[in-house]
């Protein structure tokens, strides 16, 4: 039997291939991820929903089953988002007047996991309605990021992120609206893949973005590697034994091992044309092109398309009910201090709202008044005029990768590294490099690359927008820190994304900087 203290930073996969020869139990590879959970997680509050005794009695379980009876994750431990619904738990989103109110059954999802064999642990820490990049609530508190205690693991799936980087977690599953599984991936220094819009259902994962069917929210795996996030992927795209949600299309899920990079088309860039990104990451994208080409791939420079027309119409889509939904489910309840400034100034009347994007724009801040020209609310007949907006840049941006016949995009997932707590309520609109895939819906995920280096942090100078200067106070002190790259491929080739995804895990592994493990 493996020692107790390695297993916990063994890859699930690779606890899978150890459970199924013999050489570690289920119930060791449980105990092993607790131990890790009493050192560290006290410091981090990234499991907030532990089930730790029933999760002994399941592996247990598991140590007994027929050898015929085990499915691709038989015994490993995992952990799932606070959102996704684990009978007997609670799936608050951040809501205090959700506690108390546990789920009577198993989201489809979560019971995917648990008939491949996998033991949860527990559920992981959010944002309140999974609304920002951080993970921080009134239900729960705030979670902290394993490199840095000082700063945020992301959000909306930080949590996720905290659990399986600082090894209380090897395998974890997240959803992603905005990028709220490839942000946190990018923060802490692990994998995450968000599939093709709809691909996955949603049914059981709260009902925060229910109302929203213009943007989907997508489940997405989170691991330590990306090896992990296809075996995960496979579980959560198979066929469904239950009664299949009519509204995901029942799409084949093609493995990457046929995929070779040589010959692919890929295109780069590093900058989307809206919010620089700090100079590791460019680097980052830079060697990564590199790479991929000196694997054969036809790399070129792409300049995706029209980004800030894009992120306006995600906006105003998102807020085209004035926040009328985000408010009605908060009720009484207390709110998060991010909401606070967000419900006043929903709240304004509407001539003094119509008013702050020009004054802001005045005051120099460009950023923050086109954030706030492309909120609020709408009209039925302006809502149904971003839905034709949505339509033709989508067009648009397919037009773009077809006429260089790229088959996948490599480009940052964030401007900055991992942000300072509360530098989200700062920063403003600073998201598009993740949200673009959500709005035309491509897969994409992140894999980790490198660390800022000493000398690198920030080259933001004498820029009066507030968002750069808050971008420059992220960026000092950031030396260490993970650095993510994220990878694109067209709609429903996951097997593309994770095949370019795995050749860059392998070229950036081989690197002295690679964030192979935060110091927590």
């Amino acid at each position: 039997m493996a020692p107790l203290d390695d297993i916990s930073a063994i890859d699930a996969t690779g606890i899978a291939e150890l459970i199924r020869e013999g050489e570690v139990s289920s119930r060791e590879a449980v105990e092993a991820h607790l131990r890790r959970f009493e050192s560290v997680n006290p410091r981090l509050n990234a499991i907030v929903v532990p089930r730790f005794e029933q999760a002994l009695r399941e592996a247990d379980g598991a140590d007994a089953a027929a050898k015929g009876e085990r499915g691709p994750l038989h015994g490993v431990p995992i952990t799932i988002k606070e959102c996704f619904d684990l009978a007997g738990t609670p799936s608050t989103v951040g809501l205090t007047e959700r506690v108390g109110r546990p789920a009577a059954a198993d989201a489809p999802l979560v019971a995917r996991l648990r008939r491949a064999g996998a033991i949860v642990l527990g559920k992981t820490n959010l944002s309140q309605l999974m609304l920002w990049a951080e993970s921080e609530n009134p239900v729960y508190g705030r979670t902290n990021n394993p490199w840095d205690r000082s700063r945020s693991p992301g959000g909306s799936s930080g949590g996720e992120g905290a659990a399986i980087a600082s090894g209380c977690s090897p395998l974890g599953m997240g959803s992603d609206f905005g990028g709220s599984v490839r942000i946190p991936a990018h923060f802490c220094g692990v994998c995450a893949l968000k599939p093709t819009s709809g691909r996955l259902t949603m049914v059981g994962s709260g009902d925060a973005l229910d109302r929203q069917e213009a943007l989907s929210d997508q489940a997405g795996p989170m691991a330590r590697s990306v090896r992990d996030l296809e075996l995960a992927f496979s579980v959560l795209a198979a066929p469904e034994p239950e009664a299949r949600d009519p509204l995901v299309p029942p799409v084949a899920v093609r493995g990457s091992s046929d995929i070779s990079i040589a010959g692919l088309r890929i295109g780069f860039y590093e900058y989307d044309g809206f919010f620089e990104a700090s100079p590791a990451l460019r680097r980052a994208v830079r060697e990564a092109a590199g790479a991929l080409s000196d694997l054969g791939a036809e790399v070129s420079e792409l300049r995706p398309p029209d980004v800030e027309d894009a992120y306006r119409i995600y906006l105003g889509l998102f807020s085209a009910d004035g926040g009328a939904n985000m408010w009605r489910q908060l009720g009484d309840g207390e709110r998060d201090p991010r909401i606070k400034p967000l419900e006043r100034t929903a709240k304004l009347p509407r001539p003094i709202q119509r008013a702050l994007p020009p004054l802001l724009g005045v005051a120099r801040q460009r950023r923050l008044a086109f954030m706030a020209g492309s909120t609020g609310p709408r009209s039925v007949d302006a809502y149904w005029g971003l839905l034709a907006e949505r339509k033709r840049y989508r067009a648009h941006f397919m037009a773009a990768l077809d006429r260089s016949r790229l088959d996948a995009v490599v480009c940052p997932p964030f401007p900055t590294p991992a942000m300072t707590h509360g530098a989200s309520s700062k920063l403003g609109p600073v998201g598009a490099y993740t949200t673009l895939y959500n709005f035309v819906g491509m897969p994409a995920g992140v894999v980790p690359a490198t660390r800022v280096r000493a000398g690198e942090e920030s080259d933001r100078r004498g820029k009066a927008d507030v968002t750069d200067r808050e971008a420059r106070a992220i960026e000092s002190g950031s030396a260490g820190l993970p650095v993510g790259v994220q990878v694109a491929a067209r709609h429903w080739r996951e097997d593309v994304a994770l095949a370019v995804m795995a050749a860059l895990e392998r070229h950036f592994r081989a690197r002295s900087d690679h964030p192979s493990g935060p110091p927590v």
